[in-house]
């Protein structure tokens, strides 16, 4: 049985589209014509769908990851109520609004009913569903507990948006200031500097240093704002080209991981995804040389997939996982004793869970605790320069009247 995407005219006269299963084309528009809907268009959901790895010539919208986590979750309770995978997708269906979402899952539907597996019908969206993803519907579908993992993937889904979530939403506001406190800069030294300046050009009196530094600015912005605009849209596109290479981007990411502050917070937040990733894989019953390869998947900093990617060799080699960890000096060392205590009691994956919990929380303090002082300190930055603008501009008017009296 196949899906099929339609667009049709109904008893009253109104244009509506869905999708209908049918063994093909001609039966599918017999049952539409059937329900009392005048066909306009009928497409086998296979065509309709763009491949997976096809390049988009226009945009369109796949499942966000909130969408993902909620709809893993109403998987996973289905599942648990004891539908059928065919009746639990089918429901899903109907209760999707979006239409994006609604017709990958209505092409995952067809799939399982022509026969295939839940993960190899996915595995045709996989810009939508992650590698990882996809590898733990296989071991639960080999392991024949797909419901107890689902249940544990929509918590990872869940959790890994959340954190990437309160990390975001962190520095809203951050950005917000900076990009007014660069407005309001620059409006001043652009407009305003200049006119107050034209009364100075006539009073041949000698400006202070301040104003004769903010003058020095305004003018250099004024005439070399085009060209800064092109030299940083060079860079821009200079950086992504060279960050294209692995070698430019291995250096950079080295370098991000011994800043003071950024380097401990992207240390954390790879170490929480690694560890979370690993404790769903190992405890779903996949095995760990496997799981390895997989977590290092969602290891964004280069230099940490490189010392996951070398504990795994070691690993293979009859090495402990925390002592190939611990040998890179790239992890958290309470990461390391965790699992090294996991492996001794042989629940590494409680351990490996434990570990990401830990270590999201403390990307939650450390990001909570690194706001708290940014706002106010760029707060203080932006009333300092805005302060030194005013006090150039009002110095020499002030040395005017003195003279007047």
């Amino acid at each position: 049985m196949a899906a099929f995407h339609y667009k049709a005219f109904d008893g009253g006269g109104h244009e509506v589209q869905g999708i209908v299963d049918a063994d093909n084309l001609r039966l599918a528009r017999q049952q539409l014509r059937a329900s009392g809907y005048t066909v306009l268009e009928a497409l086998p959901l296979a065509q309709d769908e763009e491949p997976a790895g096809a390049k988009r010539w226009r945009f369109q919208r796949g499942i966000s990851a909130a969408e993902l986590g909620m709809i893993t979750r109403q998987l996973a309770t289905l599942l648990e109520a004891g539908l059928p995978l065919e009746q639990a997708l089918h429901a899903l269906i109907e209760q999707t609004e979006e239409e994006s979402a609604h017709r990958i899952l209505a092409g995952i539907r067809a799939e399982v009913l022509g026969g295939s597996s839940l993960a190899k019908s996915m595995e045709r969206y996989r810009s939508v569903f992650p590698e990882v993803y996809l590898a733990l519907i296989r071991a639960g579908e080999s392991s024949g507990e797909l419901v107890a993992v689902m249940q544990r993937l929509a918590d990872y889904t869940e959790s890994r948006y959340a954190l990437r979530q309160k990390v975001g939403l962190a520095f809203v506001y951050p950005a917000i200031v900076t990009v007014v406190a660069l407005t309001v800069v620059t409006g001043l030294l652009v407009y305003v500097v200049p006119q107050v300046v034209g009364v100075f050009e006539h009073t041949k009196q000698a400006l202070p240093l301040p104003t004769r530094v903010v003058i020095f600015v305004s003018n250099a912005l004024k005439m070399a704002w085009p060209y800064l605009l092109v030299l940083a849209a060079s860079a821009w596109a200079g950086a992504r080209m060279l960050l294209k290479q692995e070698t430019a981007r291995l250096a950079w990411h080295a370098h991000l991981l011994r800043a003071p502050v950024l380097g401990r917070l992207l240390r954390s937040i790879n170490s929480a995804r690694m560890a979370s990733t690993l404790s769903i894989l190992v405890g779903s019953g996949v095995p760990l040389l496997a799981a390895l390869h997989e977590a290092g998947q969602v290891v964004t900093n280069l230099p940490m997939r490189r010392a996951l990617e070398d504990a795994a060799l070691k690993v293979r080699e009859g090495v402990g996982l925390s002592r190939a960890l611990g040998a890179s000096g790239l992890f958290p060392p309470i990461l390391v004793h965790l699992i090294s205590s996991g492996e001794s009691s042989g629940k590494l994956d409680t351990m490996l869970e434990r570990a990401a919990v830990q270590q999201e929380r403390e990307v939650s303090t450390f990001v909570s605790a690194l706001t708290a002082l940014l706002e106010p300190a760029l707060i203080l930055a932006m009333g300092v320069i805005v302060l030194f603008i005013v006090l150039a501009i009002l110095m020499p008017i002030i040395d005017m009247n003195q003279m007047v009296r």
